[in-house]
């Protein structure tokens, strides 16, 4: 833990209220979600909460993850997240928390090995800190 610009701040340089949640312990050793309640919560979303407000009263939203590219895999930069919503994509409103790469990641290839479209379902929360983005990734099961 480390303090920038007088806030507590992660391993990720995320505000605490902003460092993402999730734990491994949901999924599987195959990297599949335990059950249909898993969620994980995006981190780094305060920059990107006018990017969030677009979006708040939307009902179905579906999250859209690049596969990474190899300089992306060499300097283990963050995996962002976007929506893709009315046939277009959004700009970032957030990162895949790190330590939850994997299971995100693995994801998008579960769903596409299955046919399916590779957008996990989301859904923004509002919270005392701002808009929050949390991923339904036990509906990718």
């Amino acid at each position: 833990m480390m303090k920038i610009f007088g806030r507590s701040t992660n391993e990720g340089g995320y505000a605490k209220s902003d460092a993402g949640s999730g734990d491994l312990k949901q999924y599987k050793f195959d990297l599949l979600p335990a059950n249909k309640n898993v969620t994980m919560q995006l981190a780094g979303s305060d920059p990107f909460q006018d990017e969030l407000q677009k979006w708040a009263d939307f009902d179905e939203l579906q999250a859209f993850i690049s596969p990474r590219t190899l300089e992306e895999e060499r300097t283990d930069a963050p995996v962002a997240v976007r929506f893709f919503v009315d046939s277009r994509m959004t700009g970032i409103v957030g990162y895949v928390p790190r330590g939850l790469e994997a299971p995100a990641l693995e994801a998008l290839v579960r769903l596409g090995n299955a046919g399916r479209s590779t957008r996990i379902p989301a859904q923004i929360t509002r919270t005392r800190n701002g808009l929050r983005v949390t991923l339904l990734m036990g509906l990718t099961r």
